[in-house]
């Protein structure tokens, strides 16, 4: 039976930089995924100036452009309003997730990751630590990471459920014409293209990347919404949708069990505010084997969890900010004096730039948007805030 210290259920951006750190500290890692890479994928495929920073730190990866496109120009809308523009921003990049993931499983599995990919497990047995494939290989370890998604199976055997319903978030999206796009040209963001989230058109060399995203619970005609999103783009109609569940602003408190650690999407590490989700998952796949590695030094799986719950706490706390803010731009009240005060503010929309690119935190646009918030407004959101 392979015995390893590091099971991790899951191949993408979470699960490869756990291996990949996990190897880097000489830990033995198996990388555990039922897909077979390379594999298609639902996501916008946005990568931040933070992102780029954890890739850059974990697996050394650079922007080059056979894996990224650079883009440097926005468009911000509202219903059918403009509320500007942006040229010259800090750079955003795109990428293919079929290639990207591939790439990180590749740079993993040369630092010394073990292979199960394309394995459906079978049974797993989480007391005993050990878990079997379909193809009837058992494998041992001391801990697991369970980068399994937003419908994490693993989560859903510790919690009984995944996610909340109330909090989860879903979204549609396509792969329409590409526009034959430059460097110059713009990505567009359209706030509350769906009730409580956002569209997005994200203009590649191969295609377009068109879709939005919003609380599941508030959007029943998600369809609809993408359908009038799409005549509004005039493009797109006849491309093949694609959904999936998103774990909007719900980070789970305590990311694990005993001896498991759930992070990226089965961890609820997605901001609800900019979307932002690779970035995130990256530095919890390497943060839950830094904690790995400590606990296992110590002789005690037992000190994982609490110390990857310290180390994850930045993370899930600018989310539980991000979740103050969001009343602002979705709720239907609010809507009106965002729109005037995001047209009108240069300011404000080169921060929220800076905040994807990772200039900026939530503490600081917070206190910004305060300074520009009425008192109506201001006991407005925090009420709603206290209750989304």
């Amino acid at each position: 039976m392979p015995d390893f210290d590091l099971v991790i259920l899951g191949a993408g951006p979470a699960g490869t930089a756990a291996a990949m750190q996990a190897r880097r500290l000489g830990l033995t890692a198996a990388l555990v995924d039922k897909a077979e890479f390379p594999r298609p994928k639902l996501c916008g495929g946005l990568v931040t100036g933070r992102c780029a920073a954890h890739l850059a730190e974990i697996f050394g990866i650079g922007i080059t452009p056979d894996l990224f496109e650079t883009r440097r120009n926005f468009e911000f809308h509202l219903h059918d309003q403009l509320l500007g523009t942006l040229e010259d921003v800090p750079p955003l990049h795109l990428t293919m997730r079929w290639d990207f993931d591939h790439r990180l499983l590749q740079e993993a599995l040369a630092a010394g990751a073990a292979d199960y990919t394309g394995h459906r497990v079978e049974t797993h047995d989480l007391a005993a630590g050990r878990l079997t494939l379909a193809s009837g290989e058992t494998l041992a370890y001391r801990l697991l990471i369970a980068a399994d998604g937003v419908q994490s199976p693993t989560a859903k055997a510790l919690f009984g459920q995944p996610f909340s319903q109330n909090t989860i978030g879903f979204a549609l999206e396509i792969e329409g014409p590409s526009q034959a796009p430059t460097e110059a040209t713009p990505i567009r963001i359209d706030f509350a293209a769906a009730n409580w989230g956002y569209g997005w058109s994200f203009p590649k060399k191969q295609s377009t990347t068109i879709g939005l995203g919003g609380l599941h619970a508030r959007n029943p005609q998600m369809k609809a919404h993408l359908a009038a999103y799409l005549a509004k783009l005039g493009t797109g109609q006849t491309a093949k949708v694609k959904g999936h569940f998103l774990p909007f602003g719900a980070p789970k408190p305590i990311p694990g069990k005993g001896n498991v650690l759930l992070v990226g999407d089965a961890a609820g590490l997605v901001d609800p505010i900019t979307g932002e989700g690779i970035g995130h998952a990256i530095h919890s796949g390497a943060l839950a084997a830094r904690a790995a590695k400590i606990a296992l030094d110590q002789g005690d799986t037992g000190r994982a969890l609490p110390l990857y719950t310290t180390a994850t706490k930045p993370i899930r706390r600018a989310i539980a900010q991000a979740r103050m803010l969001r009343p602002l731009i979705f709720s239907k009240p609010l809507q009106p004096f965002f729109a005037r005060t995001f047209a009108g503010s240069t300011t404000l929309k080169r921060d929220y730039m800076h905040l994807l690119s990772g200039d900026m935190e939530y503490p600081a646009l917070l206190r910004r948007t305060a300074l520009r918030l009425p008192r109506a407004a201001f006991r407005y959101l925090s009420a709603a805030a206290s209750g989304n």
